[in-house]
């Protein structure tokens, strides 16, 4: 069995690191190995040591002076809105109404859907992600394009087909059964088929029944495991028309809550606008508010309280994304740094070894799938980004004062994009060379 030892300035997380000078919180070498081995890494340390473990044969592939760590992790896109990304001039139901539900009709045609799907996963490599939660749309046709891509690459993705059978247009509809059965047969069909993961997908509140909302939370009760993903709390229009269609419930998350969907592995989308009870709700059931700080500045929405949701009294377990296409591009880097931007204007400062923390191990325990991705540790899935702080002239320059590991990671996070990403290894696979020969 090959055996490949990539060579670089490795950098993993332990933990939360409470500060820029916590430095029990991450692993770095300066000269650091990972051997990696049908798909895992196998070592992880010192080069010196790695090496000696790495016996005859080994593939070398030396990395430096760059910086090797866990590929990064998008805990919420919707892939068929390539074509919407850079819409002009509208809030959310305006946004969903005028550009996304006319472009989601088009996923009825599985060639269509197949090629965006291949061009998503394309964007997401090159752009150092090896592992998004994705929204597909109505259409059956469309998450079997998605999956079909996704395990043709070795990726491992979470996916599910929306849910929606009311208020948008006839050609993004379900029924409450057809939504439930096209859902089972997805989960039998890919849900756990090597690395995909199926995630129940009520889009939100607004586009569900009652009926299709009590078809939502059975399939989370006869599928204890899988994820749910759907949106919470956006856009003060949506949670209005919400308490108009469920006038019994307390607020937004009490309408989920009673369907029994919020839990360890829910998704929620946004999470903006929260009142007291529903932060201590989504608290208390362990549930995820996912952070897109570019589509929530991009649509208007509001600012996601980060540094409070994780101080509170009951703190609130919580993901980041780039939600595309109501988000602004496909780079978690860029994606942080607009969500320094919105913590900062917040009054609070996230340092750059959070940023990293939460595009890497922090997202992957928010997605449960910490024991396989998000660190570099000996026994998980070889899913690898390597980044080149000197990417650009600008950053060059940039790097050129640079002294400290924490003033890297932030013009990394600043400055940089795709250009930045110079290779990706998706289960020890070299994915972005591959893309690009």
């Amino acid at each position: 069995m090959t055996s490949t030892l990539l060579r670089g300035r490795t950098l993993s997380f332990v933990r939360w690191p409470e500060t820029i000078d916590d430095h029990s919180a991450w692993r770095y070498e300066e000269d650091g190995g990972l051997l990696i081995r049908d798909g895992r890494i196998v070592a992880a340390g010192a080069y010196a040591q790695v090496e000696k473990q790495a016996g005859e044969g080994a593939r070398k592939i030396d990395h430096r002076p760059h910086l090797l760590l866990p590929g990064f992790i998008d805990a919420h896109a919707h892939f068929p809105q390539m074509q919407v990304i850079a819409s002009y001039g509208a809030e959310l139901l305006d946004w969903l109404n005028t550009y996304t539900f006319p472009e989601e009709t088009k996923f009825a045609n599985a060639q269509h859907g197949r090629r965006i799907a291949r061009l998503f996963l394309d964007e997401m490599v090159r752009h150092g992600t090896t592992t998004v939660a994705a929204y597909c749309s109505v259409h059956k046709a469309s998450a079997e394009a998605f999956f079909a891509e996704s395990h043709d690459r070795n990726m491992l993705n979470i996916a599910g087909k929306v849910m929606m059978d009311c208020n948008a247009p006839d050609g993004v509809l379900d029924t409450p059964q057809s939504g439930y059965d096209d859902s089972k047969a997805l989960i039998g069909e890919w849900h756990g088929k090597g690395r995909q993961h199926y995630a129940i997908t009520p889009r939100f509140a607004i586009t569900s029944s009652p009926q299709q909302m009590e078809m939502a939370g059975a399939l989370c009760r006869e599928h204890p495991d899988l994820h749910m993903q759907t949106h919470l709390s956006e856009n003060h229009a949506e949670i209005a028309f919400t308490q108009e269609l469920y006038p019994w419930s307390r607020d937004y998350t009490d309408v989920y809550e009673h369907y029994g969907l919020l839990g360890k592995k829910s998704l929620f989308g946004h999470c903006i606008h929260l009142s007291k009870r529903e932060a201590d709700a989504l608290s208390a059931t362990g549930s995820v508010a996912v952070f897109c700080p570019t589509s929530n500045l991009f649509l208007g929405s509001g600012l996601f309280d980060y540094q409070r949701f994780r101080r509170r009294e009951n703190p609130i377990r919580i993901a980041a994304a780039t939600d595309v296409g109501g988000g602004t591009n496909y780079s978690m880097l860029r994606t942080m740094d607009e969500g320094y931007k919105v913590i900062a204007l917040n009054g609070e400062k996230l340092n750059p070894f959070q940023s990293f923390w939460q595009m890497t191990r922090g997202n992957a325990e928010a997605l449960s799938v910490a024991e396989k991705i998000g660190t570099l540790d000996a026994g998980t899935d070889a899913d690898i980004v390597v980044l080149d702080a000197r990417a650009t002239p600008a950053m060059r320059l940039r790097m050129e004062t640079v002294e400290t590991l924490a003033q890297e990671l932030f013009l990394l996070q600043t400055l940089g994009d795709d250009r930045a990403v110079r290779e990706v290894y998706v289960a020890g696979r070299a994915a972005k060379t591959d893309m690009a020969t």
